[in-house]
């Protein structure tokens, strides 16, 4: 199978193990992996912060870098949401509406397209808390929330659970945002901090040693906490482990 890989800005600049982890698991399951070189930022920042209009530059980009493609693959939650769902600053043609389905999370891309069964070259002998993005969570449907009746699934964790080694923790509130909401972690500090605070505490009480999630940003809020307060959390993500990056 052919994809684009679709790495988001932020990593990029600040993770880029993270993007090169997305691309050698592609292709150790048989993907051949395009990334068009001339890829910026999908636009959510400015959308998201309320200044639509200023993000159409950006998604015009992303749609003339991408719309050759079948299959998008982004290791975003949010980065690949606001492509499905917001992507609106541009005028809505069919290469805007084939890139829109197109995009996928890897988490999904894996679980629901290529259906992996197994990642033999993989072993993480840690403990391990999980953390959904709200995003992830609710837009992308990664797993069940607590506010439904609905029978209980995760797809990052079936794949984990794949994993030689690995052994899950459970936090109290699995599903609570852990603050960072991209700009909401600036435009509501304190706010933003302490429920940074409460869900690192709430990970670390459960015995975890790391982190996963399928969304660096959520990571990267949670780790500036974790080290204000002297925890000791590690925090990696998740296609590092399903890489066997690290043991």
């Amino acid at each position: 199978m052919k994809v684009a890989l679709f790495v988001p800005c932020f990593i990029d600049a600040y993770f880029p193990q993270v993007g090169i982890a997305t691309l050698e698991l592609l292709e150790r399951l048989g993907c051949e992996v395009d990334y068009p070189p001339q890829q910026t930022c999908c636009g959510q920042p400015m959308s998201n912060s309320g200044c639509k209009d200023d993000a159409a530059g950006a998604e015009a980009l992303f749609v003339r870098n991408f719309s050759r493609y079948d299959h998008i693959v982004a290791p975003s939650g949010s980065c690949v949401h606001h492509v499905r769902a917001n992507l609106d600053a541009i005028e809505q043609t069919e290469k805007v509406a084939h890139v829109r389905r197109s995009t996928f999370e890897l988490v999904e891309f894996l679980h629901d397209i290529l259906c992996v069964e197994s990642f033999p070259w993989a072993e993480f002998p840690h403990k391990v808390g999980l953390h959904n993005s709200c995003t992830a969570l609710r837009d992308l449907r990664h797993a069940s929330t607590s506010e439904l009746n609905e029978p209980p699934f995760s797809k990052p964790m079936d794949l984990l659970g794949k994993v030689k080694g690995i052994e899950f923790v459970q936090p109290q509130r699995p599903d609570e945002c852990c603050g960072f909401g991209g700009t909401f972690s600036v435009t509501e500090a304190p706010v933003s901090a302490k429920m940074g605070y409460d869900k690192v505490n709430d990970h670390q009480t459960a015995g975890a040693e790391y982190i996963v999630s399928a969304d660096m940003s959520c990571l990267m809020h949670q780790k500036g906490c974790a080290q204000r307060m002297g925890m000791q959390l590690k925090f990696i993500h998740i296609a590092q482990i399903l890489n066997g990056d690290a043991a």
